[in-house]
């Protein structure tokens, strides 16, 4: 570690100590003993019986469905075949173990909707009440038991029609042990869309078992958590485009709750999902898929398309979100999305990716340039190299990021946005932003300025380093896996072409041209090999500059 980066990395580290969460971790010997479950099962017995509150479903996969009866669960890459017991699954990580207890895939077993696959529910319900049913340090983590009590509750329809009076009684009171213990760890969840996630869970718990009982409190801790995590142009503050989509799927979940059981919502929440859905639609690309920024994945076209039908919230999209530090810049079938801001602050960074000053670049529903994407898997160094400054189309100095990246998570030390302007003139639209992330440790600001031209067939770029003198540095421009690329003109530029055959040519002054081997996860965990351009250069005192061009043939 360079010793510039040691008290942005210890500071950062001191602000990550929470008291609460040092209490809980104390906490949990206890959670394990006898005497802690029994105050679990205190008052389960409820005078209003269970009225689930009616939300519509999210879409399943009955393909997926049909394959959970056979015992085989997929997620993040892995697939663990023929068990009745995913969680306590062998081979598989206590990452992969928690997601699975979330129960999502219910999802799954409702869409495929036959006696088998509502049988195949509850038995594995039956199966996690027998293993898991007391407290575990996994699958009783805060925004694993929000989730799952959130898809017990809105699936309960499908779950409990026919079954036995056992079965539900202690369906019931399992929802209402993990609530309860939900209640007194929820504030130990970490900062971000889990803590929403985690509140959803209680929120719908009580409107089912406890029949409004502790609506005030919670809608009280939900406002908290909107007005903390939404920015002004309603960007989450973790800006990360499937967080964004997260919380507002969570958060027409809770209106759609309240309505169900003809309660007033809190404004801020309406305001918050009229606010969150226009810039989901900015972090759309052509092809109805996300971009890929701060741990970001394209997610599904289909369901964005569900959830924006859902937020009843048809008004358009910005095309500068200057709170957040994203820019838009569209002509005729071009588009290209920039990272312009400064990272999230400590908490909500825990996945956050050092891209500062990256770009995307799509012609209508065919992306042309990206970042590689996030894994969401379980190898740790595949996550932690998704999160570097070179798996983003940007500029990297010496092969450092641009931020401190942490192997524990977050970020240490982080730039500071630095100028910004946008301007626009007969269709045409630049922007000029800097960061100073270089700066502590070689003395170099990094300065961007991009161009798009009206017919959207010409984007230009111009890459400033100011500052220090004698350091490499190299400006990267990752290519989707469907672009086929090549040098020509004795490799003085590259040959782009499209998946449609559409050709574009990049061409680039002041540094050497290559074409590198690069990865692309734009699913989350399927790796898929693909090129970058690299144009490297070495520093002069003062600036040094790097011009770039990708124009259409």
């Amino acid at each position: 570690m360079r010793p510039h980066w040691l008290m942005g990395g210890l500071w950062s580290r001191v602000l990550r100590i929470s008291p609460t969460r040092i209490i809980f971790s104390l906490l949990n010997p206890f959670f394990r003993m006898s005497l802690y479950n029994l105050t679990l099962n205190r008052g389960s017995r409820t005078k209003g019986g269970f009225l689930p509150p009616k939300i519509d479903l999210w879409p399943g996969d009955a393909g997926r469905g049909a394959t959970i009866i056979d015992g085989d669960f997929e997620l993040a890459g892995k697939t663990i075949f023929e068990t009745n017991n995913p969680w306590r699954a062998e081979g598989s990580s206590a990452r992969w173990k928690s997601r699975v207890s979330h129960f999502e895939w219910l999802n799954d077993l409702q869409a495929l909707g036959t006696d088998n696959a509502r049988e195949r529910a509850r038995y594995l319900i039956r199966e996690w009440m027998k293993t898991d049913g007391r407290w575990n340090q996994i699958s009783w983590r805060p925004n694993a038991l929000g989730a799952r009590i959130a898809n017990w509750i809105r699936h309960s329809d499908f779950i409990l029609s026919g079954s036995e009076a056992s079965f539900k009684s202690a369906f019931i009171n399992s929802l209402q042990r993990q609530a309860r213990h939900l209640n007194r760890v929820s504030k130990n969840t970490l900062p971000g869309t889990e803590r929403v996630s985690a509140l959803k869970g209680l929120i719908l718990a009580d409107l089912a078992i406890h029949q409004s009982k502790n609506q005030r409190k919670l809608q009280r801790k939900l406002v908290t958590e909107i007005k903390k995590q939404l920015l002004e142009d309603g960007c989450s503050y973790e800006r990360n485009p499937s967080q964004q989509l997260n919380l507002l799927k969570d958060l027409i979940d809770i209106r759609a709750a309240y309505r169900s059981k003809n309660d007033l919502p809190p404004p801020e929440l309406k305001s918050a999902i009229e606010s969150m859905a226009p810039m989901l639609r900015f972090f759309r690309h052509g092809d109805g898929m996300l971009a890929l920024f701060n741990g970001g994945i394209e997610g599904e076209d289909w369901l964005i398309d569900v959830v924006l039908e859902r937020a009843e919230a048809p008004a358009k999209p910005t095309f500068s979100a200057t709170t957040a530090g994203f820019e838009r810049l569209v002509a005729s079938r071009a588009l290209v999305l920039m990272d312009t801001g400064k990272s999230p602050p400590p908490g909500p960074d825990l996945i956050a990716h050092a891209g500062a000053l990256s770009f995307e670049f799509s012609i209508g529903k065919q992306r042309l340039i990206v970042n590689c994407g996030a894994h969401l898997g379980d190898s740790r160094d595949w996550r932690l190299a998704q999160r570097t400054t070179a798996a983003h189309s940007t500029v990297s100095v010496e092969n450092i990021n641009s931020a401190e990246v942490l192997e524990s998570g977050g970020f240490g030390n982080r730039p500071r946005q630095g100028s910004y302007q946008r301007q626009e003139r007969d269709g045409q639209i630049w922007i000029l932003a800097e960061h100073d992330g270089y700066k502590p440790t070689f003395g170099i600001i990094h300065r961007r300025r991009l161009h798009l031209d009206g017919t959207g067939t010409s984007l230009r770029g111009e890459d400033a380093l100011l500052g220090k003198g004698g350091r490499k540095f190299a400006s990267r421009f990752h290519l989707h896996p469907a672009v086929r690329a090549s040098l020509i003109k004795g490799g003085q530029a590259v040959l782009l072409r499209l998946p449609s055959g559409e050709g574009w040519r990049f061409q680039a002054k002041g540094g050497v041209i290559n074409l590198q081997d690069s990865v692309y996860l734009g699913a989350g965990d399927r790796i898929k090999r693909t090129l970058q351009i690299v144009v490297s250069a070495g520093t002069n005192d003062r600036e040094t500059i790097i011009k770039w061009m990708v124009a259409r043939l």
